[in-house]
């Protein structure tokens, strides 16, 4: 696991952009209710990078491992989407045996 940090701290920039894009997909699967204009999601995507500069910040220098727990987080959001498909495909077969009978 130590070896994965000193990776990320010598590569600054992919760090960053691995910390951006998890952000952003998180985001856009969990927060995002609706299309916004623009600007706003102009916006909102540049805060995005201020926070994933911060939290660049904490995955160098405090050691954190933010990358690894963003990664889990889209593995459980993965996770849940699996479960929902599984479960969508059983009632459609359930319903289809129904209305056969």
């Amino acid at each position: 696991m130590d070896t994965l940090n000193e990776w990320f701290t010598d590569h600054l920039y992919i760090t960053f952009i691995i910390i951006y894009l998890f952000m952003t997909y998180v985001y856009n699967k969990v927060f995002r209710v609706k299309k916004l204009p623009l600007l706003k999601a102009l916006i909102v995507y540049v805060l995005m990078g201020v926070g994933a500069f911060m939290l660049l910040i904490f995955q160098v220098d405090a050691k954190l491992p933010i990358v690894l727990c963003l990664s889990v987080a889209i593995f459980l959001m993965l996770l849940v989407r699996i479960r929902y498909f599984v479960e969508g495909r059983q009632k459609k077969q359930a319903s289809k045996t129904q209305n056969h009978s």
